[in-house]
């Protein structure tokens, strides 16, 4: 009974390890197994002695509350360092695309002359609806207008909002390549995908996308306020559009606010959408907009101006 025994404990701790994706059972590990084994007479069955006593047992679920301790501890790190990396990447984004303005004297996405420094996707001048559709493997892009302002529409042809990541991909001052334009081959649209037109977040599926927002009042979707050049963040939608999926908790969404601005959702440089009644209250009024952090769902995702 004691070999049957051992070896299915030996076996859930393993199965418990593999839920965990943690690292392989280490020696300690197995050290207290084969001593538990043999201070109750070994692997081999005892016909004398064939059920098992208390302090075995005891020792049975010592182990097992630390393994499961130790996994949930584990997972509460994993998450609390995701966050931390939201911070950062909001941070390099702007440190980015600031170091790309003065380089190149203008932002990405919006510079009139940024064929000249990385072709032309088109293979022509670089503007147009041919370039806008011209999905690009290599730093070849297509040219902004110039007015300082990160552009998308649904009713004009450009890209820039895509353009955005890959020249500053293109400049050396963004990991990865982006191809610059929708991921549905359309355009106009917005179309985003993760880690193709747009980077991924260290946020298990989370994305970021940038446009100007300029003033909103009076919106079904947004609160009042100038936002500008606005780093949008959440989770894919299908089918694809900007991020518009709730990806962060309120208390975890109101963690990043609460670091970066103000703690407060309808106020400052961090922002929610409307979600009244699941990320924060019921209210237009920015000033008394408040995160619901008894709610533990997932159930946010927000905005970042960028003050480009």
């Amino acid at each position: 009974m004691r070999t049957v025994f051992y070896k299915g404990f030996l076996e859930s701790l393993n199965l418990v390890r593999i839920s965990a994706n943690s690292a392989p059972l280490n020696c300690a590990t197995y050290q207290i197994f084969f001593l538990l084994c043999s201070c109750s007479g070994g692997l081999l069955p005892n016909p004398k002695n064939s059920g098992f006593s208390l302090v075995e047992l005891s020792i049975v679920l010592v182990i097992l509350g630390l393994l499961t301790g130790g996994i949930l501890a584990g997972q509460s790190l994993i998450r609390a360092a995701e966050l931390r990396a939201v911070t950062t990447e909001f941070n390099r984004y702007v440190t980015s695309a600031q170091t790309f303005r003065d380089k190149y004297f203008g932002l990405p996405g919006d510079i009139t002359n940024a064929t000249k420094f990385w072709g032309a996707a088109d293979g022509g001048d670089g503007v147009g609806n041919d370039c806008y559709l011209a999905s690009s493997t290599t730093t070849a892009t297509c040219n902004g207008n110039g007015d300082g302002s990160i552009s998308y529409s649904l009713t004009t042809f450009g890209n820039e909002s895509f353009c955005f990541w890959q020249q500053l991909a293109a400049a050396g001052l963004l990991e990865g390549t982006y191809t610059g334009v929708a991921a549905d081959g359309a355009s106009p649209s917005r179309a985003a995908s993760l880690g193709v037109n747009t980077p991924r977040s260290k946020l298990n599926q989370m994305g970021y996308t940038i446009y100007d927002w300029g003033t909103l009042a009076s919106t079904a979707y947004s609160w009042d306020g100038y936002y500008g050049n606005t780093i949008q963040f959440g989770a894919p939608e299908s089918p694809a559009d900007l991020y518009e999926g709730a990806a962060l908790k309120p208390e975890e969404m109101w963690n990043i606010d609460t670091k970066m601005d103000d703690g407060r959702p309808g106020l400052g440089k961090i922002r929610t959408y409307f979600m009244g009644g699941s990320c924060t209250n019921v209210t237009t009024v920015p000033s008394v907009g408040e995160y619901l952090l008894n709610n533990s769902s997932v159930a946010c995702f927000g905005t970042f101006s960028t003050g480009l």
